[in-house]
């Protein structure tokens, strides 16, 4: 089985935060959002992974080590492919064409999920999808009355279904998606001067591709500072017993830590009151300061702070009161 991750995009809405480190490497409860995906992966899967090929833009070298590295914790082969120009979702898969053999599971790098289920190797594919309010703003599939998808539609003005396509499929054979994305390439069949892989899992269906349906307990994006603030909180409350054990490097004087919280390696908190549902980044100081349902990165400094619902990126530096707050890395805000 190999997994494949297009991350190439900009993470524009979750600005300044993806300024200096690529959306999908920003830590969810002390572990990148990208990691967290092919693990939970793998674990639904119940299968060996043998390669993870991860689709990027111009990241840099550190950033594609990084990515080998997580494929390599799995006991994966990590593969590298680019995507340089923003062309569509089949466009960035048909930048890992090499990679496409055999059975593959294709994730989008912008979402996790919490499911417990078994994967149908049975039927020629899977679409996940969760049951949503606001069907529109999404690709949303059609049933026949035996449960299989019939009809893909993509971000539908009037109402055709309410299940949301989250970015998760599986394909028994990659080969034969393959195909269909050369036709849409080879043909520059574009929708919204794009290549869409909804295009491509249309063809497939039409040529007598049977695609069942995954469900998922849980669906959390991390498009916004908003909802990754909200997706950090929910990981915390579905592992609050691991993140429940500090690390013996952490210094921890005259402060209360209200779980669940995570604290990473070499972690300061001096007279403060932390939690709930907050994640600290190795080697950032919490000082006066209260802090609620907020995400803070590696190496920042806190001080007299005041803060709810709000993210902080790496070596930025806080300096006063707020109640919510979005700080890019290396910024300094002090308040006299």
């Amino acid at each position: 089985m190999k997994i494949i991750v297009p991350m190439a995009g900009k993470g524009s809405r979750l600005r300044p935060h993806t300024l200096t480190v690529p959306k999908p490497l920003i830590p969810i409860a002390g572990k990148p959002i990208v990691q967290r995906l092919v693990e939970d992966i793998a674990k639904v899967v119940d299968e060996k992974i043998d390669e993870i090929a991860f689709i990027i833009g111009d990241f840099g070298t550190e950033i594609e080590e990084k990515l080998k590295n997580i494929a390599e914790k799995l006991g994966a082969k990590g593969s590298i492919y680019h995507q340089l120009d923003p062309l569509g979702t089949a466009h960035a898969i048909h930048c890992a064409r090499e990679s496409m053999t055999g059975p593959i599971i294709i994730a989008f790098a912008d979402t996790l999920f919490k499911a417990e289920f078994q994967l149908d190797k049975h039927s020629d594919g899977v679409i996940w999808v969760k049951k949503v309010t606001n069907p529109e703003a999404f690709g949303v599939v059609k049933l026949d009355e035996y449960g299989v998808i019939r009809d893909i539609v993509e971000k539908p003005k009037d109402f055709v279904s309410d299940l949301a396509i989250i970015g998760i499929y599986y394909f028994k054979n990659a080969d034969n998606l393959l195909a269909e994305i050369n036709h849409l390439i080879d043909n520059n069949i574009k929708a919204g001067n794009e290549y869409q892989l909804t295009d491509a899992l249309d063809n497939l269906r039409a040529k007598g591709a049977k695609f069942t349906l995954g469900k998922v307990d849980d669906w959390m994006d991390c498009g916004n500072k908003d909802a990754t603030v909200e997706t950090n909180s929910k990981v915390l409350g579905y592992e609050k017993e691991s993140v429940s054990v500090f690390p013996a490097s952490a210094k921890i004087e005259n402060s209360l830590i209200i779980p669940p919280c995570f604290v990473g390696e070499n972690v300061e908190i001096i007279n403060s009151r932390i939690g709930p549902y907050v994640s600290l980044g190795n080697g950032t100081k919490i000082d006066r300061s209260n802090i609620e349902n907020s995400l803070i990165q590696e190496d920042t400094l806190i001080s007299c702070g005041n803060l709810s619902n709000s993210m902080i990126g790496n070596s930025a530096k806080y300096l006063g009161v707020a109640s919510t707050l979005s700080l890019g890395d290396y910024s300094v805000l002090e308040t006299k």
